[in-house]
């Protein structure tokens, strides 16, 4: 009795013109064979007609179909993965740019940190120059002027003060250079007070030159310019200047005297108030009069050679509580 056919995944293929056809033979029942039960593989073409047949065991090509289903559901997998994989790709590469742009923001913000903590530290500086000033500032006025100058004490070592001071963070940094300007500012104002007061005083005292020229004597003890012997107290400055030069006052005050001297020949002199006079001799013309007020920078009268002179100048005499005193001292412009 012939073995019945049995076909496995039947199904033609085409290799170039030709079709083929693959068959799985596998023995029947009605013939019992002495061998274990195999398997033929054949390969047929369309016609009917054998190419190929190979006998395999059935465990071969059990292990084989097995095999090939572990693959296929291996690459079904793997194509699962793949396809979720390019879905969510977009959402990865949007997700590591933003992380991109935190780290780049980061790294800015830790810049502008580090140049504000650079900041904050030469303000620190410039506020400790302030306190120099202002202890130079207050120093004409008195120590009682001050009015941080009783509470609050100065001391320890002047130099790298800025490097020892301890840090803390950046607002502590912030919280005292407020309090010290807030400090600082008090005082200022205070100071501002005491200058307006100074700048009136200031003001009245003769800081200019009344006339501009060479110095031909100065104040003090000079040789005699007449020939006699030994040396004479010059009470002023002689300021060489053409006749007919003008004569400005050097600050505001009164003219308490206008006219002739034995000495000075023509002579102006003007109250400036708190005891401070100055003198003009040997002039030429007196602009002004007895009583009149003059302000700084006036008109006032005209070089000359009037007294006892050897030629033209002006002699230019500060005199306080009645006594001369070196003009040079007062001169500042």
């Amino acid at each position: 009795m012939l073995p019945t056919t049995k076909r496995l995944r039947p199904g033609p293929f085409r290799v170039g013109a030709a079709i083929y056809q693959v068959k799985a033979i596998v023995p029947g029942t009605a013939q019992r064979p002495t061998h274990p039960q195999r398997v033929h593989v054949v390969i047929e073409r369309s016609d009917g007609s054998r190419i190929l047949r190979v006998p395999a065991p059935r465990w071969l090509v059990s292990v084989a179909v097995a095999l090939l289903g572990v693959v296929v559901a291996t690459a079904a997998m793997l194509s699962a993965d793949y396809v979720f994989l390019a879905r969510h790709r977009h959402q990865f590469a949007a997700l590591h740019e933003k992380v991109l742009t935190q780290q780049r923001l980061v790294a800015t913000q830790t810049q502008i940190v580090d140049g504000f903590e650079s900041r904050v530290a030469e303000l620190r500086g410039e506020i400790e120059t302030w306190r120099a000033l202002r202890v130079k500032l207050w120093q004409p006025f008195g120590p009682d002027a001050d009015p941080r100058g009783q509470e609050r004490g100065m001391g320890g070592p002047a130099s790298r003060l800025i490097e020892r001071m301890p840090t803390g963070s950046v607002l502590d940094d912030l919280e005292r250079m407020t309090t010290v300007v807030g400090e600082e500012t008090e005082s200022l104002r205070a100071l501002e007070r005491y200058v307006g007061l100074a700048a009136k005083m200031m003001t009245s005292l003769p800081f200019r030159w009344p006339v501009r020229g060479t110095v031909n004597s100065e104040f003090g003890r000079r040789a005699s310019p007449w020939g006699m012997t030994g040396a004479e107290f010059h009470s002023g400055l002689d300021i060489g200047a053409k006749r007919g030069t003008t004569v400005r006052a050097p600050a505001p005050g009164t003219v308490v005297f206008a006219g002739s001297h034995a000495e000075y020949g023509t002579t102006l002199i003007i109250d400036h108030g708190g005891d401070l006079k100055t003198l003009y001799g040997h002039l030429s013309k007196i602009e002004v009069a007895a009583d009149q007020r003059v302000e700084r920078g006036q008109l006032v009268a005209h070089t000359g050679n009037t007294g006892r002179s050897s030629g033209p100048h002006l002699h230019y005499e500060i005199q306080v509580r009645g006594q001369p005193v070196n003009p040079r001292t007062y001169l500042w412009e």
